[in-house]
């Protein structure tokens, strides 16, 4: 991952105060190192000033940023954190307009397909990215965030100039900006945590922009529009076409994502989704004469205390095993033990700004932390459950029949901890009720459908748009 920060003002001239500025965003930029510690870079124009750090995954050499191009006169500046699937046809379809590309790197892609297209854009991209590009000739910032929320970018308008960045604490480096907990970011992190309300940022005055959305910032101010949306459609197909299509888009998703230039894993727990995952890359990797690598993580004393739940009916050791040794991978199994798990809590919270999963979280980076000694980028069977309806509530009377999120239908668990006076002044389920109910109202619905489909289908979104974003924002901070 990389990280990206940033402020601008289209109706301010930056020009005599750029030194100044640059230290600014740099300052920005440091608090982001450990998203990108192979290179930073800072850019300064008339009316914006970004910064970079870059973890380096294609084209090592050409993809430095901030990236500049110039097209009709004008110049263009990005700074961009994510990849590109269709990077390639992108490319191919770029080039027959007439587009010449100095490097193989994913941004000059990206920041020409922008000079292209402008705000329909992202509507050409498949991948994971925040970006933000200094428009010169349309004289604003275009901002923009992917569809699902896999890479962060939160934002706040501090006087007249808007501040960016891949987290929070970069935004905290401008000046006059201060994480203010009010009673909604309260809220959000006793009722609603370790899950955020999209667009919230928890602190005051402090946002994010919204998975599928971008945003301009120029001379009349700052406006927010949706480019994707989630829709519902009747299924036409057959079961036989359907696996076939499953299939097709879940190897072609797989194989987009082996693309790079650094040492590349996966995580392999022995469940369906990694499993699956890695039996398509280990594949892909022998057709090209080499040897996949896997981790699969268990904690000390595993074997002595595991207890079956719902989510974990089995250890995950003994399939782990067996899949490495199925798909042939270079496996290796890492462990961790209880003091270690409590210690990475602190970096766990300090990574994400923010209360999160707790061990979910601290177990993650201490993994993380121990993969990065010898792979760049890995790839995870994650949020697969959130997608094909692998978590119990998807099957539960409780959850067909309940009017909450299926995965907390009791907040009396939480509200028992505080005194009558705070929950009095919170009012935590009063708060969830009305994100819950907001969340419902955008459900697409479907002419008629029976109850009980209807509600599968509210399930689906509230997991889609609920549970898979928490997993993505966790991993954002961590990984």
């Amino acid at each position: 991952m990389c990280g990206i920060a940033g402020f601008c003002n289209y109706n301010e001239d930056f020009t005599e105060e750029a030194p100044f500025l640059g230290q600014l965003a740099r300052r920005m930029g440091n608090t982001l190192r450990h998203r990108g510690p192979d290179e930073n870079g800072v850019f300064v124009s008339t009316h914006a000033a970004f910064a970079h750090q870059r973890l380096a995954v294609i084209d090592l050499e050409g993809g430095k940023q901030p990236m500049t191009a110039y097209a009709g006169g004008y110049r263009y500046t990005i700074v961009y954190n994510g990849e590109l699937y269709n990077g390639d046809e992108l490319r191919r379809e770029l080039e027959s307009i007439g587009y010449v590309f100095e490097t193989t790197s994913d941004t000059e892609i990206l920041l020409k397909c922008y000079i292209h297209y402008g705000s329909e854009c992202p509507k050409k991209l498949n991948g994971i990215f925040a970006f933000a590009v200094d428009d010169e000739r349309r004289n604003r910032c275009f901002l923009c965030r992917d569809r699902f929320g896999v890479k962060p970018l939160f934002y706040t308008l501090a006087g007249d100039r808007l501040v960016f960045g891949s987290e929070i604490k970069a935004l905290l480096q401008y000046p006059g900006v201060n994480p203010i907990l009010d009673r909604n970011g309260l809220c959000e992190v006793l009722g609603i945590g370790p899950a955020r309300t999209a667009g919230v940022g928890v602190f005051k005055d402090i946002y994010e922009i919204k998975p599928g959305f971008f945003a301009i910032s120029d001379r009349n101010g700052f406006s927010v529009k949706p480019y994707f949306q989630i829709e519902s459609h009747e299924h036409p197909d057959s079961y036989e076409d359907t696996v076939k299509h499953v299939r097709y888009l879940l190897e072609d998703a797989i194989t987009r994502q082996l693309v790079s230039d650094v040492p590349l894993c996966t995580f392999l727990s022995g469940g369906l989704d990694s499993s699956v995952v890695t039996s398509v890359a280990a594949r892909k990797y022998r057709d090209l004469g080499q040897i996949l690598s896997t981790y699969s993580f268990e904690f000390t004393g595993n074997d002595r205390y595991f207890k079956p739940t719902a989510f974990q009916p089995d250890s995950d050791d003994p399939w782990a095993a067996k899949m490495a040794e199925y798909c042939g991978t270079n496996h290796t199994v890492l462990k961790c033990d209880n003091l270690s798990q409590a210690d990475k809590l602190y970096d766990a919270v300090d990574a994400k700004d923010m209360p999160g999963m707790a061990d979910v979280d601290s177990s993650l980076l201490h993994f993380c932390r121990m993969i990065k000694k010898d792979h760049v980028v890995a790839v995870s069977g994650e949020c697969a459950d959130e997608i094909f309806g692998g978590y119990p509530w998807f099957h539960k009377k409780e959850a067909f029949e309940g009017h909450c999120f299926p995965w907390s239908p009791d907040l009396s668990v939480r509200t028992d901890l505080f005194k009558p006076e705070i929950n009095d002044a919170l009012d935590l389920e009063d708060y969830v009720n009305q994100r819950y109910e907001e969340s419902i109202a955008e459900v697409p619905k479907l002419e008629n459908e029976s109850a009980q489909e209807a509600r599968r289908r509210e399930i689906s979104y509230l997991n889609i748009k609920w549970f898979m974003t928490t997993l993505l924002d966790d991993r954002a901070g961590i990984v």
